[in-house]
């Protein structure tokens, strides 16, 4: 199995702690690129990691320190064999203080709002417990809730409000922070306010801060569901091998297999890295890098892949790619460096999100005021109330996450079908692709030659014609002559012993096989002869792209032979499919016009660009290009390279060469043409996954901001509490992840 995957691009990859919101990756980014030496960086929320290219590492860690977050290098040379995202961790964390908070907030929010809703129990409660010694007990309840589960958002956010950077945090601790405060004057000062205006928010202050723990656990449990694939991928990673050491079989640990190590496999054991064999056979499971589900035969001689499953025999094999040089170690890179990626699109919403937090206290303010200065009274309990609204309300996080959190998910569901998006951007791109173009040979045929006619005369049969013109044949190295020769091997057949061989270059072959005089060439090779009974079949070949070899046996004509390079099995649906999804086809090959021609419509696609050599489908895929159309093109050959760099989206045949690979956007593992079927279908998906995201993280902000700072009041009396808000915050994010989960449920159309 001829597979490989590239390395990734340079750039140092670093894990990020403390980001909860959009603005936080905003900050982060910023402080990132303003190191000497850096060059980009990139930072996704969704992974809470930061890519950065240039700059120095210590800077880089200090930079991300200074403006209130930790960051840890990420070592690239191996994946991780846990994959254990921290989200794992916070859940374990969060579930701890949702319980603590929970516990705490309870009792406080049924004697506050018990009263409210049933007014027997106000005055049973007003009778047994005086006003002063209630409030204090509010305040030690929620001072606690407050201070101890909830101390996340004051640690983060009074300072980055101190910083002139306010984020998520920042909102949640000045709302919460706010209804706490002035509760806790109107308890120990009451003086210091309006008599009118004495009423106490502590059930507020703790209701916001549990349901926001609440929502946040949630986002967690959910964000280490996302990592599935991945540590689906890792799983497969063999933990130990059996390594020949000085003349002696040990087991050591994968990760101290060297290459050149000769390693014993037995039935039922994962091959630990990728290695040649060199003793034995068996048969081998590779759907994990293939797809296709029955085991494949392997000899001495053949390659194996590290993670693949032996079903049968016990062999020894060399290494030859260890640690995260083997396929599956640069799979998992690949996916990784997929999911941190971003789309155009993200950098949209990166700008909006940067000034969203400063806008939110902006408005937060300008609702207090106006509220104060034009509002009914108790005119700072409404102010205080609808200020404190606004600010819980909005939520940037759920903006943040909508784009990150619908590529993670996405391209971890490709991987799972075989589809590897090495850069996020082909998300995008690909979904905009309005034609597909594709490399012939090798892509949408088979890429070698096989005896596909041979036409009898009537006076010879099939096995006779076969075994004499390969008999001659085999004397030969020309592909047509190897197709000949493996179909008389296939169908069991003796050859007989040559003599006389004659070649005469440009026409054909004459030789003597057992005595009788055969000839193998075109037809000027025997103009003596009469044609006239294959005249038909000439014409229907040509017709079909195809150019025979005729035979000639004791100076009578007796066969047509062609041989031909075969379409694969799954091309004709693959080109149906694509049109079905509303996009045009085109093939792009060397053949001639008539050949190229013929076998475009065998598979009924729309465009072809024949007789083009190597250098020239660059400009073949600029000329497709024409009316500014994205164009996707497939490929797997080592010419084919510039063409899938040119191309809007490069689409690379996994069992193609390294340079081919190496030019791609997304590679297709094992070579199924129905992946490009997958593709298209993770990235329709995807994309429209973010739209929805986007479409409820901004209309949410759009629709209850307003309503927040009270805007239904004039004409409906309706307000919003505080409390309402935070849940719908809260809720907010856990939609647009929960949503993005939906994609690991896309079926792989190509099946």
């Amino acid at each position: 199995m001829n597979q490989h995957v590239p390395n990734p691009a340079a750039a140092a990859t670093f894990d990020i702690e403390g980001m909860t919101c959009a603005s936080c990756v905003s900050r982060v980014e910023k402080a990132l690129l303003k190191v000497d030496g850096v060059t980009s960086a990139s930072v996704n929320l969704a992974t809470e990691r930061a890519t950065v290219s240039g700059g120095n590492a210590d800077a880089l860690l200090k930079a991300v320190e200074k403006v209130g977050y930790k960051a840890s290098l990420r070592p690239v040379a191996t994946p991780r064999r846990d994959h254990a995202h921290h989200h794992d961790e916070d859940a374990a964390i969060l579930k701890r203080d949702v319980m603590l908070a929970a516990l705490l907030t309870l009792p406080l929010f049924v004697l506050e709002m018990g009263g409210h809703l049933y007014v027997p129990f106000h005055h049973w409660l007003m009778g047994a417990v005086p006003m002063q010694w209630l409030y204090i007990a509010y305040f030690v309840l929620s001072t606690i809730v407050l201070f101890v589960p909830g101390r996340r958002f004051f640690a983060l956010g009074i300072p980055a409000l101190l910083r002139g950077a306010p984020e998520m945090n920042s909102l949640v601790a000045l709302g919460a922070g706010a209804a706490w405060l002035y509760s806790s004057v109107v308890t120990f000062a009451p003086h210091l306010v309006p008599a009118e205006t004495r009423y106490v928010y502590f059930e507020a202050a703790a209701v916001i801060v549990t349901l926001i723990l609440v929502g946040r656990w949630l986002e967690a449990l959910a964000k280490g569901r996302t990592g599935q694939a991945i540590r689906q991928l890792v799983q497969q990673q063999a933990k130990t091998a059996r390594v020949e050491r000085a003349g002696i079989t040990v087991e050591l640990p994968v990760e101290d297999v060297r290459v050149g190590d000769i390693i014993l496999v037995r039935p039922g054991e994962k091959v630990a890295v990728d290695g040649e064999i060199v003793e034995g056979a068996s048969h081998i499971d590779e759907s994990m890098i293939s797809g296709e589900p029955l085991p494949v035969s392997k000899t001495v001689g053949a390659v194996v892949v590290g993670g693949t499953l032996n079903t049968s025999g016990s062999f020894r094999f060399r290494a030859t790619k260890v640690g995260g040089d083997t396929m599956l170690a640069q799979i998992i890179r690949m996916v990784e460096d997929a999911q941190g990626g971003k789309l155009p699109i993200q950098a949209v919403v990166d700008r909006i999100t940067a000034w969203f937090v400063p806008i939110v206290i902006g408005l937060a303010v300008l609702t207090f005021l106006v509220w104060f200065f034009v509002g009914p009274e108790p005119r700072l309990s409404y102010s205080l109330v609808n200020a404190v609204a606004v600010m819980i309300i909005a939520c940037p996080c759920a903006m943040g996450l909508a784009t990150p959190m619908s590529i993670m998910v996405g391209t971890g569901r490709a991987a799972q079908l075989g589809v590897l998006f090495r850069k996020a951007e082909a998300l995008q791109q690909l979904r905009d692709a309005q034609v597909v173009a594709f490399d012939k040979t090798g892509t949408l045929t088979e890429g070698k030659p096989v005896l596909t006619d041979l036409i009898l005369d009537d006076d010879f049969s099939h096995d006779e014609v076969l075994a004499l013109i390969a008999a001659v044949e085999a004397r030969s190295e020309h592909p047509i002559a190897t197709a000949i020769v493996a179909a008389a091997e296939r169908a069991g057949l003796v050859l007989g012993t040559v003599t006389d061989f004659s070649s005469n270059p440009g026409t054909g072959v004459t030789a003597r096989v057992d005595g009788r005089l055969v000839a193998v060439g075109a037809q000027r090779h025997m103009q003596h002869l009469d044609f006239t009974d294959f005249a038909k079949d000439i014409e229907r070949l040509a017709d079909e792209g195809k150019t025979p070899v005729f035979v000639a046996i004791d100076d009578k004509l007796a066969a047509a032979v062609v041989v031909a390079d075969t379409i694969k099995p799954s091309s004709k649906a693959v080109i149906a499919a694509l049109h079905a999804m509303g996009l045009r086809t085109a093939m792009i090959s060397g053949d001639n016009s008539r050949t190229a021609r013929a076998i475009a419509a065998q598979l009924g696609i729309d465009e072809v660009q024949a007789e083009v050599l190597p250098a020239d489908k660059v400009r073949a895929i600029k000329a497709l290009r024409a009316d500014n159309r994205l164009v996707a093109y497939v490929g797997d050959g080592i010419n084919d390279a510039p063409a899938l760099a040119e191309a809007d989206v490069g689409i690379a045949v996994g069992n193609g060469t390294d340079a081919a690979i190496e030019s791609a956007d997304v590679v297709l593992l094992g070579g199924d043409l129905r992946r490009v079927l997958d593709a298209l279908a993770v990235s329709r998906a995807t994309l429209r996954n973010i739209w929805e995201n986007l479409f409820w993280a901004f209309g949410y902000n759009a629709l209850l901001i307003p309503i927040a700072a009270g805007i239904l009041y004039p004409a409906f009396g309706i307000l919003l509490s505080p409390m309402i808000g935070a849940g719908a915050m809260a809720m907010s994010s856990v939609f647009v992840v929960g949503n993005a989960q939906r994609l690991r449920s896309v079926k792989g159309v190509g099946r």
